[in-house]
């Protein structure tokens, strides 16, 4: 068996979520934050785009946001170290990457490690990057979905925490595809982020167990 190399911790926590547009998925684990099912608060809303909607809605919500222009930085690298200093003055325990259309740096991947959270919209390893419901349906699979997982250097290739199914039906578009794997995003996106806070999440090599509640 693999060695642990790491447990998430059980405790009260605080996220940082990240996004360029709408941020749905952003909304999915705030609501849950409400409801109790994440023993955690949103302590920030970070985006690259100073109108995406869902730092609009964050704002009228009340919550902490901050717009970091990348217009401002000569690197990917400086923008990301900019990053990491908000984070750390705000004591963020988890990152939640909700429709941020920006590559992490290794560095701000490294300073994070296993304390930043992705959803894509299809069954990883399978299909990563862009335009994955449109591989999909040329590729023919009969399946497809979302997976959640934590973010490595490498794009889309962090251990998997949980994925979630869909069937792809034989007159689907890219529109009806993504719109029936976006149901099951707002559920096992949150579902994930307790787990997290839960303590209950334990990665062994690059697989991740999920833990009975108490061990």
């Amino acid at each position: 068996m693999d060695d642990v190399v790491f447990r998430s911790p059980r405790k009260r926590g605080r996220i940082a979520v990240f996004l360029s547009g709408r941020g749905s998925n952003f909304m999915a684990i705030r609501e849950a934050v409400e409801r109790g099912d994440i023993d955690a608060e949103v302590g920030l809303v970070l985006s690259n785009k100073p109108d995406a909607p869902g730092l609009v809605q964050a704002r009228a919500w009340g919550l902490e946001t901050l717009f970091l222009d990348p217009k401002l930085f000569a690197t990917r690298e400086d923008y990301d170290r900019a990053v990491v200093r908000e984070l750390e003055g705000r004591r963020v325990d988890l990152v939640c990457l909700a429709g941020y259309m920006r590559v992490l740096t290794p560095g701000l991947c490294q300073a994070y490690e296993h304390r930043i959270v992705n959803i894509h919209p299809a069954l990883l390893p399978s299909f990563p990057g862009l335009h994955v419901q449109r591989k999909a349906i040329d590729w023919g699979v009969r399946f497809s979905g979302c997976t959640v997982h934590f973010v490595a250097a490498e794009v889309d290739m962090g251990p998997i925490i949980l994925q979630a199914v869909v069937p792809v039906l034989q007159d689907d578009t890219e529109e009806t595809l993504a719109a029936r794997i976006l149901v099951e995003e707002h559920k096992i996106y949150p579902e994930a982020v307790g787990l997290y806070f839960a303590g209950r999440l334990e990665v062994r090599g690059r697989r991740v167990f999920i833990l009975e509640p108490g061990a």
